[in-house]
């Protein structure tokens, strides 16, 4: 992706822009504090105060680092001036990847641009979300594909909620037009109340049960951790435990299907889900505002159905940070530890590093091998992807081992 560019230098002492980082023309220091500022007072806030040589900023206190809502980046970004090391938490419009309906927008025109470019048979590997349409500016399309096949189930979505509301699952196009009307207020004006946008998506029937209820992966890109159904659907069950909850580390999850079904058919969906994170960037590049200033973490929710095969239900711009367990605690507490190491404000990273603690680096330009030195592409026979998703990981032995290798190669060039 090409940076874009930000408010020019000469716009700072404009009043209308609220500059973050340091006063104009000065360099920041080495070892100086790392000034940061959220309002979610979660694990990441416990993360962030924990993290050394890093200070809380409050209020209207300048920052160098804000993990910010998307509400406030909205508002905000356009009129916020960053000096060059400022980092931010979003993409002015990450919801290219995170609504509903841009995401089915953006992976569908993907699909014809492969299909064009590339054949058919690489096309169809963009073939990992269930057929969907946006109501209502689709619903005659819908109808149509709806009356071929008579009797399915269909779930409906609004674009841009989450956490499960609003969703319902409906098998008659009566309940489209009963919802339609139950979208609109009963009084005089309610024609001028425009109807909620939707997607209407075909359901998946047969999900990968365990004790009965549905295997969700959801990765936070490269997060290795699975739970079972919505947790914030979960949370409404009279069985629900708070201490157990309904997750399984990912590594726990991949070690009982390799017992159900052997360790090649899993490495096939593990395959399978390593190209649903390849191709769901890959339909945005081009439209992502890729700044400088900004990172993400999205939340990946896929669906494993009965046959192994992985179902893209939805990316996530703001994935839960709030534990609902002692061990979800602390796989968020690593998550979030990992996230601020690749982000890297204190400058300690080559930007060569294959990994750090929990991340893969997956794809640069192309597909990264494990491999130390270019990758031999020509047949891909011996290629194995620098990915090691659901994979056995001591990140504390990785990432000192990394630190300790980078404190040395810096000395040896001073």
């Amino acid at each position: 992706m090409v940076p874009a560019r930000g408010p020019k230098k000469s716009q700072v002492n404009n009043q209308n822009y609220k500059g973050h980082g340091l006063s104009k023309g000065k360099e920041r220091e080495q070892g100086a504090p790392i000034r940061f500022k959220t309002a979610l007072m979660n694990t990441l806030m416990d993360v962030l105060r924990h993290r050394p040589g890093w200070v809380e900023v409050k209020d209207e206190g300048e920052w160098d680092f804000y993990w910010c809502d998307v509400s406030w980046l909205r508002e905000n970004f356009d009129h916020t001036y960053m000096e060059e090391h400022v980092r931010i938490s979003h993409f002015r419009n990450h919801y290219e990847l995170t609504r509903k309906n841009y995401m089915v927008k953006n992976l569908k025109r993907f699909r014809k641009q492969l299909e064009r470019e590339a054949g058919k048979l690489e096309a169809a590997k963009c073939d990992f979300f269930p057929k969907t349409f946006e109501l209502p500016s689709e619903y005659h399309l819908f109808v149509e594909e709806f009356r071929k096949n008579p009797g399915i189930t269909w779930i409906m979505k609004p674009v841009a909620r989450s956490q499960g509301k609003g969703i319902f699952l409906f098998r008659r196009l009566k309940d489209i037009m009963d919802w339609r009307k139950d979208t609109r207020n009963s009084d005089d004006q309610k024609d001028d109340i425009p109807v909620e946008n939707y997607v209407a998506q075909r359901y998946i029937e047969n999900p990968y049960l365990i004790g009965g209820k549905m295997a969700v992966s959801a990765p936070a890109l490269l997060l290795h951790n699975v739970h079972l159904t919505n947790v914030a659907v979960q949370k409404t069950s009279p069985d629900y435990h708070p201490k157990k909850g309904s997750k399984w580390m990912l590594q726990r999850f991949r070690q009982y299907l390799a017992s159900k079904h052997g360790p090649q058919a899993v490495e096939t969906l593990f395959r399978d889900m390593d190209n649903i994170f390849i191709k769901s960037l890959q339909s945005v590049q081009k439209v992502i505002i890729s700044d400088k200033h900004c990172f993400e973490l999205y939340g990946y929710d896929i669906l494993i159905d009965q046959d192994l095969k992985p179902w893209l239900l939805e990316v996530n711009a703001s994935p839960s940070l709030t534990a609902s367990s002692q061990e979800d605690y602390e796989l968020k507490t690593c998550l979030l530890e990992d996230t601020l190491h690749v982000v890297d404000m204190e400058a300690r990273l080559t930007g060569r590093e294959k990994r750090v603690g929990g991340f893969d680096l997956m794809w640069n330009d192309g597909p990264v091998s494990r491999e130390e030195g270019p990758p031999d592409l020509s047949g891909m026979g011996n290629f194995v992807t620098n990915t090691h998703l659901g994979c056995v990981n001591d990140r504390k032995k990785q990432l000192r081992q990394l630190f300790c290798s980078l404190q040395v190669q810096k000395k040896a060039s001073s």
